[in-house]
């Protein structure tokens, strides 16, 4: 698949009176600043903070975020989308109680698309948001991810863990954009006493995921819902933990509301082999896919699974929803992203026959 890079250039005239007037609206509420906010997490969370009763502003550039995730919440007057790069200056008047910081392309498909921009997002923006959070004096949460532990040889993987990456590998890219926004945000917590949060975050599923994003729940359901044969690299006898998107969310919010500035792990240490998760798709699907075998990426871990001891102790977290139930809500979010894909050649068809 390939991906148009779209840079947003810094905020317009026309986005700086919309910030103005957002300010107006809501200048009795709470303000929290969302990057990333159009894409799979981002948007959960924009909806997440909007029943707290926040006034968000929603920051993409819409690289690898679609409008789709958010349309549905424009024409509120406590929501803003700002189509910008957070890797520009960053101008926000007013307020801001809160800065979670998601902007970065986060599968495979995309941060191989697209290097520098991955890693610009991780180093510059992560330097912008942080800074706008000083100024602010803003709380500022960090999204990092379980990449941060490689390939790991520590399993399950706690926080104490340091990992196993290969820093110049085709996947360094977007580990080691994390791994030094982590540190660039403990630099600012220390040197500049900012409020700051790390979340490492686990394979999460759910609603709003993109169909072709390469990732294994999105590919084995696209796979398995247009009759495909399902791919699996390696022998699938690799592990993975899957989270529910809501359940994430939920942590997301007690990791924020508490006084944690280490990285906390985020994520369902119920593991599974790839392999027996092709199945159960397969199952749940009801496809007659067969499941085909291919090479196993450079680098991909061969297990991961979080260690939460330190999530349930200070946040009083755990995950809610069980496999079966998350698999069958995001099967229901997909069949229609499928049923659409059906029906845009019949809608091209239809568009190019001759009129009159």
């Amino acid at each position: 698949m390939e991906i148009t890079p779209q840079p947003a250039a810094p905020a317009s005239l026309r986005q700086r009176s919309a910030l103005r007037d957002h300010l107006i609206r809501n200048q009795s509420m709470k303000r929290v600043l969302i990057t990333g906010g159009a894409g799979f997490l981002g948007s959960h969370l924009c909806e997440r903070f909007l029943s707290e009763g926040y006034a968000v502003i929603c920051m993409d550039n819409l690289i690898t975020g679609s409008l789709d995730n958010i349309e549905h919440l424009f024409g509120r007057e406590d929501f803003l989308f700002m189509n910008q790069d957070v890797t520009e200056f960053i101008h926000v008047p007013g307020r801001l109680d809160a800065i979670l910081h998601f902007a970065s392309p986060a599968s495979p498909i995309d941060y191989l698309e697209l290097p520098i921009q991955t890693l610009k997002v991780g180093s510059l923006g992560t330097h912008k948001a942080l800074g706008l959070a000083k100024a602010k004096n803003a709380r500022f949460l960090l999204a990092s991810t379980s990449e941060c532990y490689g390939d790991p040889l520590v399993h399950p993987q706690p926080e104490s863990y340091w990992g196993n990456v290969n820093p110049v590998g085709p996947r360094g890219v977007y580990d080691e954009a994390k791994r030094f926004a982590e540190a660039m945000t403990m630099a600012y917590h220390r040197f500049h006493d900012v409020q700051t949060r790390i979340i490492r975050i686990f394979n999460t599923y759910g609603p709003r995921m993109r169909l072709n994003d390469g990732r294994a729940l999105p590919a084995f359901m696209g796979q398995a819902m247009r009759g495909e044969p399902i791919t699996v690299f390696g022998d699938g006898s690799q592990t993975r933990s899957f989270c529910y998107v809501d359940d994430l969310v939920e942590g997301i919010w007690r990791l924020l509301n508490s006084d944690e500035p280490e990285p906390t792990n985020i994520g369902n240490p119920a593991e599974m082999t790839i392999l027996d998760f092709a199945k159960k798709v397969v199952e749940l699907t009801g496809s007659a896919s067969e499941i085909i075998f291919k090479d196993l990426p450079m680098d991909d871990p061969k297990v991961r699974q979080p260690d939460i001891t330190k999530a349930k102790s200070i946040l009083g977290w755990g995950p809610t929803v069980d496999l079966d139930t998350g698999l069958r809500r995001t099967l229901d979010y997909f069949r229609g992203k499928v049923a659409d894909e059906r029906d845009q050649p019949a809608a091209k068809a239809a568009s190019a026959v001759p009129k009159g």
